[in-house]
């Protein structure tokens, strides 16, 4: 099971009130270096998971837009995570034009995308789990799954491409389509 970006959103501030505050005006503001601080999160208890999920086999940044719908059906309609846009911005508060909105919805794509650039790619994944390695290593990196599919390269190489760059990386666990195990066994 892996989080969607809203899903995200709802445990991060279920940590927020556990104790692991983030203060989100200054890191997510869009000046240099504020990014370096979005995960500066303290240690908690005495092990640690690093968790990574949908990256779709995109080895590189790319231009990411969230979907404009996202159906809820019964009780889940107009609930997280089921809300987009505007909505989703009124219900958890975020102010519109900021590299949060960009983050989390569609809204105002072509200018944000100037603004805040690509997203994603291993370089930035390899980069942040070895900053978070270094103050715990021992952490456990999972990778939740919907990884060895959604680029040219990964179809080209039956996933071969993605495999290897998750051992470089350092994955210790993940998840797995039964399609896929076998790319996993060749090396």
């Amino acid at each position: 099971m892996g989080f969607s970006r809203r899903e995200f959103m709802q445990v991060l501030a279920v940590a927020s009130a556990t104790g692991m505050a983030l203060d989100h005006k200054d890191v997510l503001a869009a000046k240099p270096g504020a990014g370096d601080r979005l995960y500066d999160v303290p240690t908690f208890g005495n092990v640690s998971f690093l968790h990574f999920t949908d990256c779709h086999a995109q080895l590189t940044p790319i231009y990411f837009r969230e979907p404009n719908v996202n159906l809820g059906v019964a009780d889940a309609l107009g609930k997280p995570p089921h809300l987009v846009g505007e909505r989703l911005l009124r219900h958890f508060n975020i102010k519109p034009g900021t590299a949060q909105a960009h983050a989390f919805t569609y809204l105002d794509f072509a200018q944000a995308a100037r603004t805040y650039g690509k997203v994603g790619g291993f370089a930035h994944l390899a980069t942040l789990v070895k900053q978070l390695k270094a103050s715990r290593p021992n952490a456990l990196l999972l990778d939740g799954g919907d990884t060895w599919q959604g680029s040219a390269t990964s179809l080209w190489t039956n996933g071969q491409d993605m495999v290897d760059a998750c051992k470089l990386l350092g994955v210790n666990m993940m998840t797995s389509p039964s399609a896929c195990r076998k790319s996993w066994k060749r090396t």
